[in-house]
């Protein structure tokens, strides 16, 4: 079973920052690398501030069995709650290629996520039901207060050619994901053992020193100095 350091988790961002000289770019690159961070320590709270996510994203997945639509900021907090709750908000990245134009960044990467067994079983149930029904059945799993983790039931998934789309407004804030699994047939499921399970409060810690604050989008990419207060 492969190992991997969370803490390279952005590698491939690092890399084209160094060569990226465009502004705009470079705050895009910024803020998806923050948010990459945060997310996988479970800060999920941080990602929703007014500069770095807008008021209604839409998400589509469809990878590792799931066929999701959300839309707005409470359902996509809700993923990522019930994700940092279970330690399956722990991705290891490798072979990644990022690109990053004046509205969106994309990525294909070998990827790899801690999945539960319980959740594998139920994204297979629900992609055999009528969207609607699936549709009433994954609000109602995020709608729930409390998720509970079990880390004797975990396993690593990993998609081969993972393409993630992210766009970004005007303003540099992400207006939603489009991740896309093309060759499912190729993807591989590793048994964890519980020892071997990276809790969310793990990689927190571990990533708190490379989570930096993300610079204003009025001085970095405009060239807009603050205004300063009248005393």
């Amino acid at each position: 079973m492969p190992k991997f350091d969370i803490t390279k988790l952005n590698v491939a961002i690092d890399r084209l920052l160094e060569v990226t000289e465009n502004p705009r770019h470079r705050f895009m690159l910024q803020a998806y690398s923050r948010h990459r961070y945060l997310e996988v320590a479970g800060r999920y709270e941080e990602i929703f501030v007014p500069d770095m996510m807008s008021m209604d994203p839409v998400y589509h997945v469809h990878a590792a069995g799931n066929d999701v639509v959300l839309r707005g900021q409470d359902e996509v907090k809700s993923l990522y709650r019930m994700w940092a709750e279970t330690n399956q908000s722990i991705f290891f990245i490798e072979h990644e290629e990022i690109a990053v134009a004046d509205h969106f960044i994309a990525s294909v990467a070998t990827s790899y996520q801690q999945v539960s067994g319980k959740g594998l079983k139920q994204g297979k149930f629900l992609s055999h039901l009528p969207s609607a029904i699936s549709r009433k059945m994954i609000e109602k799993a995020l709608g729930e207060k409390q998720h509970k983790a079990d880390d004797s039931d975990m396993f690593l998934y990993k998609t081969i050619g993972m393409q993630m789309i992210w766009p970004y407004d005007d303003q540099g804030r992400l207006i939603g994901e489009d991740v896309w699994e093309p060759e499912p047939s190729k993807s591989e499921l590793f048994r964890l053992d519980p020892a071997d399970v990276l809790t969310t409060e793990q990689s927190a810690k571990l990533l708190a020193p490379l989570i930096k604050p993300l610079p204003s989008f009025d001085e970095a990419v405009l060239g807009k100095t603050p205004a300063i207060a009248a005393v």
